[in-house]
């Protein structure tokens, strides 16, 4: 019997809070003019892509008291312009990157669920945590979190924010009009939780909405990041970007999923993404070259490799070699209370790997960094690239893409013109919505329901 032929899922992810956007293009427009948010969602619809999705940053990096020089310069609050696009398109899943560290259930649920109403069931919650002191500053929790007690949070917020979910069941909002009197369940909306993180008990205040649930993402290749999103998310965003590392990944993810229960389709794997089309595949390589040289420049090549050194390297050529110095181990580093260094569990190996290879390559520390912060890029003609992002689909190294476009707000769409034609041709993506919410969209079977009254 012959393998089915998977649908690829598409997601636009609106540039910023990184380096990804090229600002000197002509074409660059405004990082926070509504406009720019509604270009985007629109060509995303057009294209009849499954969401859009919306990262984070609660804090703006920076490197001696300085932003970084290509790195966003203000992001309006997520839960604002999710709202406002929930009134200017109609079917579009709208996802947004809310922490878990520096919020509360409550708070975070009751915005979830009023967005999922506003939208019509459109509502996609991307769950992370931070662990820097520097982002704590901004909150009146400081201090910062060790990668399992995020997890831990993590894990504890989300279940919170499920029992909030479920308090109501749906047919619950009965009251007489005259006398206002409520008609319904006594219990509605009621919740008791207890953990080691969350003492919680009241009435939720937001019924059940259309999903029952947003839709859960989980960004994170490491061990307890693919062990959350196996036990609690509907999708896991990645970074892995070769055939051969997708496949690995996904088939590493998946295979985590009986164990809680739940089958292969319970979670969508899609990696994160980048694009360059040209009119020959020579053309389209000469820009993708062009862009990456953008994207790093040279002081962002060396808070990079500082990432990985724990250092200050701020006096180094990022021209020349990489430091002869070994990076720098354990807690009390650079990279402590700094919201632009993160963690790397093996500092030394990496060094290694990066050395071996600048050393093969005769490459700069520019140069090496522009090579191994590439996320995984489709460069080609509008036909090489869908039938690349096919195979990746078809063979298994996941089930769609998160594209992330160079450009503010015209980065997707070429793509929506030319490429997506041809995977409409092909038979692997809708030339129509066939539901109405984004759980639809995805192929994701209604909410588990695991509701809790209090007793």
């Amino acid at each position: 019997m012959s393998k089915p032929v998977k649908q690829i899922h598409l997601a636009a992810h609106f540039p910023g809070v990184n380096n990804t956007t090229v600002w000197s293009d002509p074409a660059a427009g405004s990082q926070v003019d509504f406009s720019s948010f509604v270009h985007l969602a629109r060509t995303a619809e057009r294209a009849k892509f499954d969401f859009l999705f919306l990262a984070e940053g609660l804090r703006l990096r920076e490197q001696g008291g300085k932003i970084y020089d290509l790195d966003v310069v203000g992001r309006p609050d997520t839960f604002t312009v999710l709202a406002a696009l929930a009134a200017v398109t109609d079917r579009l899943g709208l996802a947004g990157t809310i922490n878990s560290t520096f919020n509360e259930p409550y708070e975070v649920a009751r915005q979830f669920a009023s967005l999922d109403h506003l939208s019509a069931g459109r509502a996609a919650w991307n769950v992370v945590t931070s662990w820097d002191e520097f982002t704590g500053q901004n909150f009146r929790r400081g201090g910062f979190l060790a990668q399992e007690d995020r997890y831990e949070r993590a894990r504890q917020f989300l279940d919170a924010a499920h029992v909030l979910f479920d308090s109501w069941r749906g047919d619950e909002i009965l009251a007489d009009q005259e006398s206002g009197v409520f008609l319904g369940d006594p219990d509605a909306g009621r919740f008791d939780h207890h953990d080691s993180q969350f003492d919680i008990t009241g009435r939720f205040s937001t019924p059940r909405s259309p999903q029952g649930r947003p839709v859960v993402f989980q960004a994170g290749d490491s061990e307890e990041g693919r062990e959350f999103a196996a036990a609690s998310a509907d999708a896991i965003f990645t970074r892995h970007g070769t055939l051969e590392a997708g496949r690995a990944f996904y088939a590493d993810v998946k295979g985590r999923l009986a164990r809680y229960g739940r089958s292969p389709d319970e979670l969508k794997v899609l990696p994160g993404v980048t694009f360059v089309l040209g009119d020959t595949d020579a053309e389209a390589h000469e820009k993708a070259t062009l862009i990456r040289r953008q994207q790093v420049s040279g002081q962002s090549a060396i808070r990079f490799l500082e990432q990985v050194w724990n250092r200050d390297l701020s006096d180094l050529d990022p021209d020349g070699p990489l430091p002869a110095v070994d990076p720098l181990v354990g807690e009390n580093t650079i990279a402590r209370g700094r919201a632009d260094v993160r963690s790397h569990r093996d500092p030394l190996a990496i060094a290694a790997r990066w050395r071996e290879l600048a050393e093969a390559k005769k490459l700069s520390v520019r140069e090496l960094i522009i090579e191994v912060t590439g996320q995984q890029s489709f460069i080609g003609t509008p036909s090489q690239v869908a039938e690349a992002m096919n195979e990746f689909v078809q063979t298994d190294a996941g089930d769609g893409f998160i594209l992330a476009p160079h450009l503010t707000p015209g980065g997707i769409d070429d793509f929506a013109d030319s490429v997506v034609p041809l995977l409409q041709e092909r038979g692997v993506f809708r030339t129509e919505y066939a539901g109405a919410t984004l759980r639809d969209h995805l192929g994701l079977g209604p909410a588990r329901t695991t509701r809790r009254a209090a007793s």
